[in-house]
């Protein structure tokens, strides 16, 4: 048995998504603020802290809505009858779907949809809605009419008029439920028909309606069914907190870690190995030893004593009928790790033979990332044992303990807190495998671990299994009033459908580069090295750039032949894409030609060809107009590809004539002719410079460059321009430039839909472009 999938409901910015859970490790990524911290949130909400809500975990669209139902409240007369308000459209909920086999049938009973079920999904939602709803009617508009009682007497009481605008509580309904919230509502458990589950659509889930008069399960349906255990992501290391200082105790099987290291030593020992709770014979010869220094200890603590006892009785005290003082001792092993220097890191010391003093430094001494690395994976046994109920835990007598949960969930909130980023990948490999370290688990069905894990960290995306990646989605604002950001999810394991060669492409692309495309709010794909090089350098140069500089874009080297490979992942992730590639022309019997108009020349670009713009011919390639080179999808992303366009350029001729360039490397000396000619360099450089000087006109420079660039050297080019004080004057690559500006556009237009402005694309390219010309 194990989740097969959550469906989250008006919760923050989750208003309907649907969480695929892997059988092992889960992880969630995305960029920031795209709601990967709202579900780890709504799964400790729901199935661990359920007192634990407020006010802003319902999401903001839906407060209109709330204060409009209290409004209507207002306005009715007694004897009215009431317009329904539809609670569901506006309460958080957590939809848990369990694939549960027949054998597990036993575990299951009281909370079976039919009684024919013959084995299959099985679905509960957790609702958080009024305790009773009258009742808080009453309650609110008492506190309304108090509120307007007090208004009314207001100014002859006051002396004066009150200030406009001011109002005493409750405002509204969701000012009243900011004090009330807790005490009003509480969650529920539905049954939910497996026959009424649809599947997401472009990422948005439709949860299933309840039933008129469905009632709620009484009890918590998964209290013996799941245990959970989760580490939070503000774990304190390096200093002492609230929660370091308080109990070390744990309640109802569920622990969120945050501990130093010696409290959740302390912890466990407590919990596995004190010998003096319901001792075994392997106990004897311990508690024996402890009696034995117990005793020794109590003698010469009353022989030390004595004296100043004695004085004491000297001045009086004790009377007759006062009690007498003695001074006796009691030792028990959990004093040892009940101190700060409980735990200890011993440093390696030269030429140590293993008999010599050892240097020895406290845990608050070592590195945070060490630190959290040997908290994490001791909150990992512990979680494990404490399921296993290993060593004492095993003797618990409590009810509850007495049936082990066939699932355990563990939630871990960004580990990758202080940790290097090798400690990081490491972390995401073993992780599962600690937490299944027990012999009764290698091999087990029926005992099922998940691990659900949020991340910043590219590195840990990285070494996690492409299947097991959930990518939570930020989707643009509604053009409605009162909309607000959401979110959506999208589960990289059916990113690419049955495309197996293309989904292996894909997953050994990124295993070799990176991972931050997981965490952009836009990417650049750039044909090679030189423009992987050079076009980064122009954007943290040029000032008509500088909101691209404010944006997390993520640069990926990728041939023109391959950049259409990630079509399938670039339109899940929704991500604003530029693509940088070469027109690469070619004749008829596919050899590298310069590109010349009315030839009949294609292009060997297999992103142009299949994808963006999907056409071949040359002429129709050069003639493109920008706005035919990228495609803009419905929900508010774009792709657009550049590649070389003709410019006019006037190279030893009075004239302004069109220049045709083939690759980034000669669209780059079209543009900066006149640099070009003055350079020093050899290899590429110097080819370039001969050329520029033989070459009569620009039909005559074409072939001359191709010569020159399939020779090579394009690397020490780069590093030659790099060097050179030319490159901060040089022009950008008309298409480029075009390209990075359409980009920052996209980008901004997006911000801009965040904070409810309705600027549109084009306006906002117009004004980059404007920025552009006047930078230059």
């Amino acid at each position: 048995m194990h989740i097969q999938h959550v469906e989250i409901g008006n919760f923050r910015k989750l208003e309907a998504v649907r969480v695929d859970f892997a059988e092992q490790t889960t992880v969630f990524v995305g960029a920031n603020n795209s709601g990967k911290t709202s579900a780890m949130v709504a799964l400790r909400h729901f199935l661990v802290d359920r007192a634990d809500f407020s006010i802003n975990d319902f999401t903001l669209s839906h407060w209109a809505k709330l204060d409009a139902m209290a409004i209507a409240w207002e306005m009715s007369t007694p004897g009215e009858e009431e317009t329904e308000f539809n609670w569901g459209e506006v309460l958080p909920h957590l939809d848990v779907w369990l694939n549960v086999p027949t054998e597990d049938l036993h575990y299951v009973q009281k909370i079976l949809p039919t009684l024919d079920w013959a084995g299959a999904h099985i679905g509960v939602r957790l609702r958080y809605e009024p305790k009773d709803i009258q009742a808080l009617k009453q309650e609110y508009l008492a506190a309304k009419l108090a509120a307007a009682s007090v208004i009314a007497t207001a100014p002859a009481s006051a002396g004066g008029p009150l200030v406009e605008g001011f109002a005493l509580w409750p405002k509204s309904m969701m000012d009243f439920l900011s004090l009330r919230l807790r005490s009003s509502f509480e969650v529920r458990a539905y049954l939910l028909d497996p026959e009424k589950l649809v599947s997401p659509k472009n990422g948005i889930a439709t949860p299933q309606a309840l039933s008129v008069g469905s009632e709620p399960i009484e009890g918590d349906p998964f209290k013996k069914l799941i245990r959970i255990d989760e580490i939070s992501a503000q774990r304190g290391f390096g200093f002492a907190t609230a929660s370091n200082r308080g109990s070390d105790s744990e309640e109802g099987g569920t622990s969120r870690g945050g501990r130093k290291l010696s409290s959740q030593l302390r912890n466990y020992y407590t919990q596995h190995l004190d010998p003096f709770d319901q001792p075994e014979p392997k106990d004897l010869e311990a508690l024996q030893a402890l009696h034995s220094a117990q005793a020794a200890f109590g003698e010469r603590l009353a022989t030390c004593f004595s004296t100043a006892l004695k004085e004491l009785e000297d001045i009086g005290y004790p009377g007759v009928t006062d009690p007498k003082l003695t001074i006796t001792t009691s030792i028990k092993p959990i004093d040892g790790l009940n101190h700060a220097s409980a735990v200890q890191y011993e440093v390696p010391t030269h030429l140590k033979d293993g008999k010599g003093f050892a240097h020895r430094l406290p845990e608050d001494s070592n590195g945070l990332g060490y630190q959290n690395l040997v908290s994490i994976v001791f909150a990992l046994m512990g979680f494990r044992d404490k399921w296993m109920k290993v060593g004492k835990a095993s003797k618990s007598t409590a009810p509850e303990e007495a049936l082990r949960p066939p699932l355990h969930l563990v939630l871990i909130e960004e580990p990758e807190a202080h940790l290097h980023a090798q400690v990081q990948q490491v972390f995401i490999k073993q992780a599962y495998d600690v937490l299944r370290k027990h012999d009764q688990l290698k091999d087990a069905k029926d005992l099922c671990t998940q691990l659900v894990i949020s991340t910043h960290s590219s590195h840990l995306a990285h070494e996690a299994d492409f299947a097991s990646l959930r990518y939570f989605r930020r989707l643009p604002v509604k053009a409605e009033g009162g909309s607000v950001p959401v979110s959506c999810v999208v589960n990289l394991s059916e990113t690419f459908g049955s495309g197996k060669e293309t989904g292996r492409f894909v997953r050994r692309y990124l295993k070799a580069t990176h991972c931050d495309l997981f965490f952009a709010d836009g990417a650049v794909l750039v044909e090679g090295p030189a423009e992987r090089i050079l076009v980064p350098h122009f954007v943290r140069k040029r000032d008509q750039y500088e909101y691209l500089r404010r944006c997390y874009i993520t640069w990926l080297e990728i041939g023109g032949s391959h950049a259409h490979r990630l079509k399938p992942l670039l339109e899940h992730l929704g991500l604003n894409t530029l693509i940088i590639t070469d027109l690469d022309s070619k004749d008829a019997a596919g050899a590298s030609v310069p590109p010349v108009r009315g030839s009949g020349l294609k292009a060997r670009n297999e992103t142009l060809k299949t994808w963006i713009p999907a056409i071949e011919e040359l002429d129709m390639l050069l003639d493109k107009k920008p706005e035919e080179i990228v495609l803009n999808d419905p929900s508010g992303y774009g792709i657009r590809v550049a590649y070389q366009q003709p410019i006019s350029a006037k190279f030893k001729t009075k004239e302004d004539k069109e220049a045709l360039a083939n690759t980034f490397e000669d669209a780059l000396v079209y543009e900066n002719l006149d640099l070009f000619q003055k350079m020093q360099g050899a290899g590429l450089m110097g080819r370039i410079r001969k050329s520029l000087d033989a070459a009569t006109d620009l039909g005559d420079l074409a072939p001359r460059m191709l010569a020159d660039l399939a020779k090579g050297g394009k690397a020490e080019f780069i590093m030659d321009l790099l060097d050179s004080d030319e490159i901060e004057t040089m022009k950008v690559p008309a298409y480029i430039d075009r390209g990075l500006l359409w980009l920052a556009a996209q980008l901004k237009r997006k911000e801009d839909g965040i904070a409810g402005k309705a600027t549109q694309p084009e306006e906002v390219l117009e004004s980059a472009v404007e920025t552009a010309k006047v930078a230059a």
